[in-house]
């Protein structure tokens, strides 16, 4: 008989969170590719990058100014002749002796003889004759040869997702193609008949389908491939066959239906599935209904070619089907898992904090992650919430840039107080 789940199944936000970091610490990804720098822009790093040679490759200078022996600035002010200049690039360089120095731009090498640089501010110049007015050590404004990094020394740990900084540093270690994890392959199911395609006209009592575009737009963040399923109707045959056409991609997300409700059919038909719950809620508003659990990959469509560690099951998230509670519940627990499958290393959720601007009051037992929107100028921000009307409207999303995080036992926070910060 399949099993049902438990009203047990509910869980706070933090024991939540933690079994979903659980299982996705025993994912792998499914495959690599290999990409040219560009195209593996957002792509996780399936190998290590290592320097190909030192880095910086020679004494670079810090500053524009002067290289010179800081012995000869033991007196001042101290005069010293200059002979010459060194730029980025220059391939000769006259070297510094004794009552000598030499021209530097930032970036440049540092002339063999010179163990400092001291900056252009400290110093006046006439033709070839600059007086120095402030002395240095040995070192000062001079970054060694091999600092940022050794010959052979990794730069990249495997799991690193790409950004431009990070495409940047490849660059510089001369990595022209990357070996990338392939994308997983993240289906997304909308359930029910009051939800229509966005290019059908709705009944009267019908809404068009934004949950399916906010996903992938949020999978694709993440790391993923959206794939996008058919709507899923009131109707037990119909949406069993749409649940094991999901279950043929590395995960699935289903939006609505996982409530309570006479036509909330998606737990029902899981646990017909043989699925097994993880958990069936978490003490958050909005999000309360989510629902974690894993499929036997025989139970749905054949399993797709995966790693070993995840060949025997499938898993799912059952998103709260209000466009907020569905935006929100996939941040804070279907992105760790999409992430893991990409081959990211594992992270924590962090928050942020900044001062509230105004008073908040609601009430207690859920951990409360409210629209709000962070402004303000240099240092001085702030963060206060947006108008809305609950978990449906997605105008007050749109017009935030960021969740303030109220803890489960807090019914009013001053104005002026720190608050945790979700940003998105």
């Amino acid at each position: 008989m399949a099993a049902h789940p438990e009203p047990s199944g509910i869980l706070s936000f933090e024991e939540a969170r933690a079994v979903v970091e659980d299982h996705a610490s025993r994912l792998r990804p499914k495959g690599r590719e290999l990409l040219g720098l560009l195209d593996s822009s957002g792509r996780v790093l399936a190998e290590p990058i290592h320097a190909d040679r030192d880095f910086p490759p020679f004494p670079r200078a810090a500053r524009d100014g002067y290289a010179v022996l800081a012995a000869d600035l033991g007196v001042l002010p101290a005069t010293l002749e200059v002979i010459g200049e060194a730029r980025a690039g220059a391939a000769e360089i006259p070297p510094v002796t004794a009552g000598k120095t030499v021209a530097i731009m930032t970036g440049a090498a540092v002339p063999s003889g010179a163990d400092a640089v001291v900056m252009v501010e400290h110093t006046s110049r006439a033709g070839r004759r600059v007086q120095v007015t402030r002395g240095v050590s040995a070192g000062d404004n001079i970054v060694p040869m091999g600092a940022e990094g050794k010959r052979g020394e990794q730069l990249l740990p495997s799991g690193t997702r790409l950004s431009y900084v990070e495409i940047a540093l490849a660059a510089s270690a001369g990595r022209s193609r990357l070996v990338v994890h392939a994308k997983p392959g993240v289906a997304v199911l909308s359930t029910g008949d009051e939800v229509v395609d966005v290019d059908m006209p709705p009944g009267p009592n019908q809404i068009r389908n934004s949950n399916s575009y906010s996903l992938a737009t949020q999978i694709q963040a993440a790391g993923g491939e959206p794939v996008l399923l058919p709507i899923a109707p009131d109707e037990p045959r119909r949406l069993r066959e749409l649940l094991m056409e999901g279950l043929d991609a590395d995960l699935l997300l289903i939006a609505g239906g996982v409530s309570i409700g006479k036509y909330d059919l998606v737990e029902q038909a899981l646990a017909e599935m043989e699925a097994e719950f993880l958990f069936t809620g978490a003490l958050i508003q909005p999000g309360k209904p989510i629902v974690f659990g894993q499929v036997p990959c025989g139970a749905g469509a054949p399993a797709r070619e995966a790693a070993p560690a995840v060949r025997h099951r499938k898993y799912f998230f059952g998103l709260p089907g209000n466009p907020i509670s569905t935006m929100v519940t996939f941040e804070l627990f279907a992105r760790p898992v999409i992430e893991a499958l990409a081959g990211m290393a594992a992270r924590k959720l962090a928050f942020v904090h900044t001062k509230l601007k105004t008073e908040i009051r609601t009430k207690t037992g859920l951990k409360r992650f409210l629209p709000a929107r962070l402004s303000g100028e240099f240092e001085r921000s702030g963060v206060e919430l947006v108008r809305w009307q609950g978990s449906g409207d997605i105008g007050a999303v749109a017009r935030s840039n960021c969740y303030i995080v109220v803890p489960p036992d807090r019914e009013k926070i001053e104005a002026g107080e720190w608050v945790p910060v979700l940003l998105r």
